[in-house]
């Protein structure tokens, strides 16, 4: 026969459950305000030299273009909106940091120390090979590529670029470059997962360099030179994440691990 007594201690049973899943939303809730906070500190910061910004990132276009022209603005509202939304993509930019910091920290609670300990130095490695990858696009991609586009102008055809088009494109070469710098981190991500083995990614490098090379079509402009810029430098940091994949120790599967 069952107890009476015990019937009332379902609910709170379940109330007990539902508490740890409360506690993770208002934490993650509680970050999310943090990372808005700090981005949009790092806006108002950047906003009044906005100007500046904008005359700094447009610099590689502006040195090759020919004396006496300009930039232009198409549209009534560019000279404002364009310096605006670089403004909070910088502050997003700079934020990085302290945005993977906030996740880094919801995250790690559930890790194991061995788990943590690979996870740090990759983090730390992921932020410095975005920067990496956005500053050789700015000091190395960018002289030779406008340098290209305006020497091969037909004569009488005077190049004026309109800053939000050329703000969208050099926004898609940082992202590019940025994220094509992560593929050590990404191999090293892999073959720790046992998805694959550093044996089977040495047998496919052809394959590899004919990606980069399809890659660096997809993600630059339709010329040979940058698109050669993001292939080159995305097959040498496949061979530096391959090295690195030797003092890897792959994860014991679960599926070999006794019931």
């Amino acid at each position: 026969m069952t107890d009476p007594k015990r019937i009332p201690a379902e609910p709170a049973a379940e109330e007990d459950a539902s508490q740890p899943l409360v506690s993770h939303l208002t934490e993650l809730r509680n970050r999310l305000l943090k990372v808005v906070a700090v981005v949009m500190l790092s806006f108002f910061l950047l906003f009044p030299f906005a100007n500046n910004l904008y005359r700094w990132v447009a610099d590689p276009l502006v040195s090759q273009m020919p004396a006496g022209s300009s930039m232009i603005a198409t549209e009534v509202a560019s000279p404002f909106l364009t310096p605006f939304k670089l403004s909070m993509v910088a502050a997003i930019f700079l934020s990085i940091p302290f945005i993977l910091h906030q996740i880094w920290s919801f995250v790690a609670p559930g890790l194991y120390k061995h788990e943590k300990r690979l996870a740090i130095p990759l983090l730390i490695s992921s932020i410095l090979l975005f920067y990496a990858g956005a500053l050789f696009a700015y000091y190395i991609v960018f002289p030779l590529v406008f340098a290209f586009f305006i020497g091969t102008a037909p004569e009488g055809v005077a190049v004026m670029t309109d800053i939000g088009k050329y703000l969208d494109f050099v926004l898609t070469l940082f992202v590019a470059f940025g994220m094509a710098f992560e593929v050590p981190v990404a191999l090293i991500i892999l073959v720790k997962m046992g998805i694959v083995e550093p044996d089977e990614l040495r047998a496919k490098r052809s394959y590899v360099i004919v990606g980069a090379f399809v890659i660096g079509m997809l993600l630059t402009p339709p010329d040979v030179i940058s698109q050669t810029l993001l292939a080159i430098p995305l097959w040498l940091l496949f061979e530096a994440g391959l090295y690195c994949t030797k003092y890897v120790t792959p994860e014991p599967s679960k599926d070999n691990n006794p019931s």
